[in-house]
């Protein structure tokens, strides 16, 4: 069964079951402050959940893409290294907003693995919370399930809550068992053990109480579903796949970077993560620029920016070089539109956005890969256990603007270590320089909007060293009162910050730079 197939056959299943088909909200939760991206299901209803917002429905079945990379859920770093982990996702959920509840959540759930998807019911265990009775008598109920195969957890592993406050419940799981052979080997090893045994393929949250600031729980007046299963996990079930890169939603992808290395899939560990890695970011880079992020120094920007480079680095240990990973996106986007067809109308904006930061990125990438690959061999020569120096990684970082991530990564690849102490130490005394040099730069004559953006720690970096040109983003304008606006008119005279730039700023005696600023629309 095909991945495509199982997204289809769960809205239709839910669907046939009242429930209204919810197309998927954009990867940037705009009227979320509190969120980099959305990272699940059910953001795109937290209001109704909260009770801030009615709908015309009280069923609800999406299939959401997500993105965990950056802030708190950051994946970043362990994808193409483990079975799944991934930076772009689809997540199937249904929800009731204070319709049904437990035993239809439970019922849904059983019927659709069981009976629609046609997994066996003897490798399929449960978990609930250690203190929901009901859920535990239902699943004992509805799906014959033996005692043992229903596990009671505790907080950490069965009770959800949208934060420290607010909406808040128990939660079941629904897991698979793929195998002794899949596991530890532990005699005791059950259903929350670390391996790979026991899978989880579905998370059902029974929203039945409110949490005060004290710790308080409340009952709500209107209990609610939450519903989360990944696509890219249960569709590798679903083929007899132990990684979710092995399963039809990430092949045909695999395979073009295989075509263009000119390199087999499956020979080698190292080329698999490299693969894997470009994979995955091909998908996340191509839903990102879809929904309007593009590549900056800044926020969601900055996170996109660090997904593609580090994407680009992995191309260049399997000798790919050029606009190969404007061709991966594109390969995405034909796998995907279907299913997702505003991908059409962006590939245009993808391929430039991409192909840019290609080019762009390349020399310092093959420079700064030159250096860290001399400075990693000096060291092994020396010692046996190599640990790269906090001074060194910085010097990469703010001299060339050799990225920190690519630095973890090669350095796990070569078997050595970082000094993170070290590199966050020589950041801080930079910092800390660069309070001072701006503060003695005729503070008192600069804008009022300038010396609030200098407070605000939005400082230009300077790039003109390496390059005369350079992209970037407006960050803020000030006008000619030099106070910080909101936008400017036509004709208008401001200041532009811009969180890079090649322009030497007048201070110290230095006369400043004068160039040219062009905008995409003229």
């Amino acid at each position: 069964m095909t991945g495509n197939e199982i997204r289809r056959r769960f809205l239709q299943y839910f669907a046939d079951r009242g429930h209204t088909v919810v197309d998927s909200s954009s990867l940037v939760p705009h009227d979320d402050p509190t969120l980099l991206f959305t990272n699940a299901g059910m953001v795109q209803f937290k209001r109704v959940f909260m009770g801030e917002e009615q709908r015309d429905y009280v069923r609800a079945a999406t299939v959401q893409r997500c993105v965990r990379a950056g802030g708190k859920h950051n994946d970043l770093q362990n994808v193409g290294h483990t079975a799944r982990h991934h930076t772009f996702f689809e997540m199937l959920g249904n929800f009731s907003f204070g319709d049904y509840f437990k035993k239809e959540a439970i019922d849904f759930a059983w019927e659709f693995l069981t009976r629609e998807l046609g997994l066996d019911p003897a490798r399929l265990w449960v978990s609930v919370f250690r203190d929901d009775d009901e859920a535990y008598e239902l699943w004992s109920r509805i799906a014959d399930l033996p005692a043992g195969r229903i596990v009671r957890l505790g907080e950490p592993e069965n009770f959800w809550a949208m934060g420290d406050t607010g909406p808040c419940g128990p939660c079941s799981e629904i897991h698979i068992d793929q195998g002794p052979e899949a596991g530890c080997g532990r005699p005791d090893c059950a259903v929350g053990c670390d391996c790979d045994r026991f899978l989880e393929l579905w998370n059902l949250v029974f929203m039945q109480s409110s949490r005060d600031g004290s710790g308080k729980l409340t009952p709500l007046p209107r209990p609610s579903i939450d519903t989360g299963m990944g696509l890219e996990r249960i569709t590798a079930v679903m083929q007899g796949r132990r990684n979710n890169f092995d399963s039809d939603l990430f092949s045909p992808i695999i395979d073009r970077i295989a075509a263009l290395a000119g390199k087999t899939y499956g020979a080698d560990r190292g080329t698999d993560v490299a693969m894997r890695v470009i994979a995955d970011h091909a998908r996340a880079t191509t839903f990102l620029v879809a929904d309007g992020v593009l590549p900056s120094n800044e926020g969601r920007g900055y996170v996109l920016r660090r997904i593609m480079r580090r994407a680009i680095r992995f191309g260049r240990s399997l000798e790919l070089t050029g606009e190969f990973f404007a061709a991966i996106c594109a390969k995405v986007t034909d796998l995907m539109v279907e299913s997702y067809p505003h991908l059409e109308s962006a590939a245009e904006l993808l391929a430039k956005v991409v192909t840019n930061e290609e080019t762009r990125f390349g020399e310092t990438l093959d420079h700064g890969l030159a250096m860290l690959s001399e400075e990693i061999e000096r060291l092994a020569a020396g010692q046996n256990r190599v640990v790269i120096d906090g001074e060194f990684i910085f010097k990469l970082y703010d001299t060339y603007g050799f990225p920190v991530d690519i630095v973890r990564d090669v350095a796990r690849e070569r078997g050595a270590a970082i000094d993170e102490a070290g590199f966050h130490a020589a950041m801080e005394v930079q910092r800390q320089q660069s309070k001072r040099s701006w503060k003695g730069c005729d503070v008192e004559h600069l804008a009022p909007g300038v010396i609030e953006l200098l407070r605000q720690g939005r400082e230009s970096r300077f790039v003109g060293y390496e390059q005369k040109s350079a992209e970037s983003v407006i960050g803020a304008l000030v006008g000619e009162t030099g106070r910080l606006l909101e936008g400017a008119e036509a004709g208008a005279v401001v200041r532009i910050y811009c969180p890079e730039t090649p322009f030497y700023a007048e201070c110290g005696g230095q006369v400043g730079d004068t160039g040219e600023i062009v905008c995409p629309h003229g």
